[in-house]
Parts: structure tokens; sequence; C-alpha cells
């Protein structure tokens, strides 16, 4: 019997929840193949993820795409006022191009991730927050990848997949892929044949959404397509990024290494923002109770030889919003 990771969490919940993040079937009836594997009813699986989605736990049913892979993307950190905090972070999650915004325990307290079609989206994304908050902002792209989007494990267990692999080359969409991007944002519907929806909001077949998930998959277009949980709705609420000052020539082989670590649920290395940011070495560590989360972030900076170098731990203070990437956005739909 696996740990559960809530008290309420029942047997199915968990095995939804944990075990279908990667792998997810790609054929006609997915949630019959899962309510197989299950030991339960298709119409169980569909009442449960309805639910789960329902109650905030599971995000979406869907796909997770490879940084720079078809789009543009980069975490950005503001400096913002506090009497303006949720004003200003209420005027980021109202674009389409904003799905992960947090306050963070630092001077740049709103971190959030900004995706877009293109680089010059994005540059014109970024360059509008500016002028329209008037507050400095920290533009840190992504330089090289340890650990990403690789799923989220809920029973502690070690695993095999220690490192995601390296940025591959960038995929220009067709028109065709557009469209099904922009259909799969929202994740599956939660139907018995979710990928004949999925085709009909894309204008495609079936058979074609099938073809392309799976190619995109074997390509690395798309990291994992399965279940996208909710952490904070899981219970883990004691989440924190830690950051290192590396020299650039060591930052390779110590980012391999804390992706490596148990407990570290993302690792990669970004661009310093000199002279307001100097870190380049990234990882997040979540849990359910702060002193643990800082106690094994002490550990990992051991284990890797990072304690002497210059760093900082940001824990969360409050999610403002959480949500699929949106590499089309829907001017950009069709076309």
């Amino acid at each position: 019997m696996p740990k559960l990771a809530a008290p309420k969490m029942n047997e199915l919940e968990f095995r939804l929840l944990n075990g279908f993040q990667r792998g997810f079937p790609l054929h006609p009836r997915p949630f019959q193949s899962i309510a197989t594997q299950c030991g339960v009813a298709e119409a169980q699986v569909l009442e449960r993820l309805r639910a789960l989605s329902a109650g905030g736990s599971v995000s979406r049913v869907g796909a997770v795409f490879a940084p720079g892979r078809i789009g543009a993307s980069t975490l950005f950190a503001l400096a913002v006022p506090r009497p303006r905090l949720e004003a200003v972070a209420a005027m980021l999650d109202a674009f389409d191009g904003i799905n992960h915004n947090y306050e963070r325990e630092h001077a740049f307290n709103l971190w959030a991730v900004a995706t877009a079609p293109r680089p010059a989206a994005l540059q014109a994304l970024l360059d509008r927050i500016r002028a329209d908050t008037g507050v400095p902002l920290l533009d840190l792209p992504l330089l090289e990848e340890y650990r990403i989007d690789l799923g989220f494990d809920l029973d502690g267990a070690e695993r095999s997949d220690v490192a995601a692999p390296l940025n591959g080359a960038a995929h220009t969409l067709s028109e065709r892929e557009r469209r099904l991007v922009a259909a799969l944002q929202e994740g599956l519907a939660l139907v018995p044949m979710p990928y004949r929806a999925l085709a009909a909001r894309a204008s495609t077949s079936e058979s074609d959404v099938l073809d392309t998930l799976t190619r995109w998959l074997a390509s690395g277009v798309v990291r994992r397509f399965g279940v996208v949980v909710r952490h904070h709705e899981l219970g883990y609420r004691a989440n924190a990024m830690a950051v290192w000052d590396v020299p650039d020539a060591a930052a390779s082989g110590l980012g391999k290494r804390l992706a490596a670590e148990a407990g570290v649920t993302l690792a990669y290395r970004r661009r310093r923002a000199l002279p307001d940011w100097r870190y380049n070495l990234f990882c997040m560590v979540h849990g359910k109770q702060r002193d643990p989360v800082r106690a094994r972030i002490e550990e990992i900076a051991r284990d890797c030889g990072l304690d002497r170098l210059p760093h900082a731990v940001l824990f969360s203070r409050r999610r403002f919003k959480q949500s699929g990437a949106r590499y089309v956005y829907p001017e950009a739909a069709h076309g």
C-alpha cells in the first residue's frame, strides 16, 4: 500500500494522481485503459478525475511542452511595493502569457513565468509589464535544464528520471499543429473519447491527434503527457526556491547533481541579471512544513558542494496563478 499524499486521498485517487502524470494512454479510450489497470469502471475513473479537477488538485490532463521547443518562455521577477502587490499580481494574471505567478520572500517579491508564440512576442509582453508596473524587473531566461516538467512524485519514492534532457532544436509549428496546441492548452475533456473531442476543437482527425502526440513525445517536443497536479491543493505549501551563485564552468556538473537529489522537483541554470541578481543555479524543493524543507536544502547544498557558495532561499508566500503554458494566444490560434 503506497504512502498517501493527503489524509483524505483514497487509493484510486492516489493512483490517478501519481501513476498517470506520465505514460498516459494514447488511444481512443484512454480512461477505459486506466480503469482496467486500476481494477475499476471507466465511469468511476472519469468521476474521480472530474471531482479532483473541480477541487483543484488536478490542473488539467494533457501535454507539458519542453521549454524552448515550440515558443519562447522566461522566468521573471518584480520588486513590487507591498501596498501594490495584489494589484500588480492581478494585472499579471490577466495576461494569457502568464501561467505561474507567486509571491516569494525577497526584495524581488513577485515571480512569474511568461510564455509566448515567438521571442518577439515574449519581449513585447515583458516591455508592457515594465511600462505598466513601473517597478524593477529581472528577466531570467533558461540557459540549461537538469530537471523540468518531469512530474511531481507524491509517494517520496526514489526516482530513476534524475535529469531532464537538455533543450532540443526549436520546432516550427505548422498551421495544423498550431491549432492542436491551442486546443490542448486547456487539457483533455474528461469524457470517454477525449481525443475525438480534441480533434473536433483542432479541426483535424482523431488519428492525426494521436499520431502527432506520439511523434511529439518521441522527439521531446512534449516532455510528458498526463495528469498535471497542483501541489498546494495536495498539502505541499512549504515550497522554496533555492539559488546559488556558481561559476559558469561548474554549473552543468553541479546542476546535474542537484537534479539527482531526493526532494528536488526542479533544477536548472538561468542567466544572471547583474547587478541586482547574481544567482545562476536554481532548484525547487516542495514540502508540507517549512523547517524540513529548509533542512533538506541545507543537506542538498552540503552533498553537492554548494554550501560555501553565495546563495539565497526564497519561500513561496502566495500563489496568485498556476495554469498551463500558453504558446498560442487566442488571436493566433488560426494564423
